[in-house]
């Protein structure tokens, strides 16, 4: 079976004209870059959820706490490494020693498989690490997995305003816990002299995932003068809406005219294009998710529709969070396919400081194309990227697998540039 899935549209139409234009301004988009970085320092690392409908290719979610590092190719690892070790010198040049902070009561294998190989690729980079749990029993974990593999979990220690494990004193604290359930009293004022990274206040208790899209919407807008596209090619458009008891069915109007809006906008686009798909709006909590609190909305009056089950999944969030806030964003549709079975796959992007390092598929074979794939039964094709989304073949067609990858890239690293100016804003605020 080719590594490659199967893309059922974009052989015609404008995301080939998008590729198109991505590779003839591909030193132009490069030199861009270069400046965005010095100017914004990019999270130490991110994955980008991308949706490629064929007619566009936008980023649904940014996430900054990425939990799939096995599902890499480990061709990619030195590029892993190499990326890291770029990080290291941007945050700490002199570190010696880094403390990975994880998610709290998991012994999802999946994600500790993950833990143990971003350990891996850290320790690769010439780092001496550990892992440091913030739970509250504070006990040594030794945690077997399934590849063979046995992690330790430290309880994590302060002693004044600087965080260690016994006598392991670190120059770098890297959170991969995306703080659901608030910042831990552990995390907060910390010495300067020790790096935490992401800032906590990156974390889903405090940050909203329309502040990161409003971003990513300027970029978008001073990308496409680069290349002269359409915006909305790379620009999923959204509404936030506030103040909304999905139990006791408050804010429901106000819900339901922000889907009435977006869906109108997104109408008058397809007919400029001549898309004849129906257009649909994807409602969601606005911190986070999870792979929760999301429902495939096309009519407004869906949403006082909602049966009790349907309003308490909307309600709850991580570790049984209330939701208020909710993210009214343009459905994407994804018509990448993977396999004989033509499941259902979008590209997932990982990248470490500001350097693309590989990605992957999430596929599912029981949702559909305008449905969230972040569910119970989706899994990963690791060696989904045959390629670096690095490496763009200029010999080869606009829509060839080095060319897409390149643009899913592209595109990617867009989406890290927003979470970039993102925390440049707290920062500043700070």
């Amino acid at each position: 079976m080719s590594s490659v899935p199967h893309l059922t549209t974009a052989l015609t139409g404008p995301l080939q004209d998008l590729e198109t234009h991505i590779l003839a301004n591909q030193a132009e988009i490069e030199h861009w870059f270069r400046s965005q970085w010095l100017s914004y320092r990019a999270p130490f690392y991110s994955s980008v959820d991308l949706r490629n409908a064929g007619f566009k290719v936008a980023p649904v979610d940014t996430n900054l706490f990425p939990a799939g590092f096995n599902n890499l190719n480990a061709a990619f690892l030195p590029l892993c490494v190499q990326a890291v070790q770029a990080a290291i010198e941007h945050l700490c040049p002199k570190a010696r020693r880094l403390i990975i902070v994880p998610e709290s009561h998991t012994r999802n294998q999946f994600y500790l498989e993950s833990l143990a190989t971003l350990q891996g690729i850290i320790e690769k980079a010439g780092l001496e690490v550990r892992i440091g749990h913030i739970d509250q029993q504070q006990q040594v974990r030794e945690l077997a997995l399934s590849s063979g593999q046995v992690i330790i979990q430290y309880p994590l220690h302060r002693s004044g305003n600087r965080l260690h494990i016994e006598d392991f004193d670190p120059c770098i604290v890297l959170l991969n816990n995306d703080l659901s359930d608030g910042v831990s009293p552990l995390l907060e004022n910390i010495d300067p002299g020790q790096t935490i990274t992401p800032l906590p206040d990156m974390g889903w208790s405090s940050r909203l995932k329309s502040d990161h899209f409003a971003h990513y919407q300027r970029i978008a807008r001073e990308f496409s003068d680069i290349i002269d596209i359409d915006p909305w090619l790379i620009d999923p458009y959204f509404r936030r809406c506030g103040k909304i008891d999905f139990q006791k069915r408050d804010g429901e109007e106000c819900l339901a005219d922000n889907v009435a809006e977006v869906l109108a906008t997104i109408q008058k686009k397809y007919h400029q294009y001549g898309i004849k798909e129906e257009p649909f709006v994807i409602a969601k909590a606005d911190a986070g998710t999870y792979g929760m609190n999301i429902m495939t909305i096309r009519d407004p009056s869906e949403i006082q529709s909602l049966n009790r089950k349907q309003r308490n999944k909307m309600a709850r969030g991580k570790g049984g969070s209330s939701v208020s806030d909710v993210l009214v964003q343009e459905g994407v549709f994804t018509f990448e396919t993977w396999g004989s079975e033509n499941a259902i796959a979008e590209p997932v992007v990982y990248m470490i400081d500001h350097s693309v390092v590989g990605g992957f598929y999430r596929v599912h074979t029981n949702r559909g194309i305008n449905e969230n794939l972040n569910a119970p039964g989706m899994h990963f094709e690791p060696l989904a990227f045959a390629d670096t989304c690095t490496l763009p073949d200029k010999m080869a067609d606009p829509d060839a697998g080095p060319n897409r990858f390149y643009t899913y890239g592209v595109i990617s690293r867009l989406a890290l540039l927003a979470a970039a100016r993102e925390t440049n804003t707290l920062k500043v605020a700070a």
